[in-house]
């Protein structure tokens, strides 16, 4: 009998991971090989300022809806963009991102994504929430209750690639903001033998609580886990703890994703996901604002899709330029950077020939 490739048990009609030509992919409903190429951070507040409102009651009736129809999916699918790479954006930098969308608002938007499941709020740039205990009662009942709020709405859904756990969780690492709760496992602990068994069950135990809870009420979906920071230090014992419970390994990657994802794969054999990154200038004040590297997204777009384990490469966009992120492919006012967004729809097009012309 032939080992499951995935951790779905019934795959059929929905969105899967195969090795084709010497390279993983990612599976179609219809069974066609796919190179996800998505955009991050995805929110209407940005239409909502006192400044621009009028232009959100009068061109799309205050309708998120709308918005998602009329903008969104034709902009994004006009540049050459194939999914969504997650919808949640910043709202207040340092602060918690904004909502998901709705079921609703996915059909809306009637292309591939892929969406967070909020187990945790362990990300690298949060500094309001402690940290779980993963061996507690209440852990597994809070993994349940995520699931049934969240999956149960979306498991019958084609459009749906997988789900996402924790954005760059502090597994073993911290930053200033929230040096206060630390990182959720001592690494000093793993100088010993003793330290590294016990973050390996730790981390087993995390993995194995999110993922039973997910296949509880969604057997068809890829587990995506969690997006782990490239640049920050990741343990070995977290990762192979994550290998039996996820279907990807996803990574946020700021500074060299190439090698990076390389590295990954050729240590584990599981297929990447570049989830996030992305070129700008981030030491941006209040009021002042910089713009996405298109020749950087082009080039890099080009080598991770060459990474035989790579399955997609997600861009931290955002869509719409906000005053928190401060930067965006579109303005306030809807205008586009025509000369970068320009280079990313080149690229992107590259690649769907390509994938056209070898599938």
């Amino acid at each position: 009998m032939q080992e499951s490739k995935t951790t779905q048990s019934e795959a059929k009609g929905f969105f899967t991971l195969d090795q084709r030509k010497g390279h993983w992919w990612l599976i179609t409903p219809d069974g066609r090989p796919f190179f996800s190429m998505g955009v991050n951070h995805i929110d209407p507040a940005t239409m909502r300022y006192l400044e621009n409102i009028e232009l959100w009651r009068n061109k799309y009736d205050g309708s998120t809806i709308k918005w998602i129809q009329k903008s969104v999916a034709p902009n994004l699918t006009q540049w050459g963009f194939n999914s969504i790479g997650w919808v949640q954006e910043v709202t207040v930098r340092k602060w918690q991102h904004s909502r998901a969308f709705t079921p609703e608002e996915y059909q809306a938007l009637n292309m591939p994504y892929c969406h967070l499941l909020p187990f945790t709020e362990s990300h690298q740039w949060e500094q309001h929430t402690r940290h779980y205990d993963f061996n507690s009662s209440e852990w597994e009942e809070w993994c349940d209750y995520v699931v049934r709020s969240h999956c149960a709405e979306l498991s019958e859904d084609a459009n749906l690639i997988g789900y996402f756990y924790s954005d760059c969780p502090t597994w073993v690492h911290a930053n200033p903001v929230n040096k206060w709760r630390g990182p959720i496992f001592d690494p000093d602990l793993l100088e010993t033998e003793a330290g590294r068994q016990e973050l390996s069950a730790l981390a087993s135990k995390y993995y194995k609580t999110t993922h039973d809870a997910i296949r509880r009420y969604d057997k068809h979906h890829l587990i995506l886990g969690d997006r782990y920071e490239a640049n920050a230090p990741i343990a070995m014992e977290v990762v192979k703890a994550a290998l039996p419970y996820v279907d990807v390994l996803s990574f946020q990657d700021f500074r060299d994703p190439v090698t990076h994802l390389d590295e990954w794969h050729t240590k584990t054999g599981k297929p990447v996901l570049l989830a996030d990154a992305a070129r700008m200038n981030w030491h941006t004040e209040p009021g002042e604002f910089t713009r996405n590297d298109g020749q950087w997204y082009a080039e890099t777009l080009a080598e991770i899709h060459k990474n035989p384990g790579c399955i997609g490469f997600h861009l931290c966009g955002a869509y719409q330029r906000n005053r928190a992120r401060r930067y965006g492919l579109i303005d306030e006012e809807e205008q586009p950077d025509h000369e970068n967004v320009d280079l990313m729809k080149a690229a992107n097009e590259k690649i769907s020939q390509w994938m056209d012309e070898q599938f």
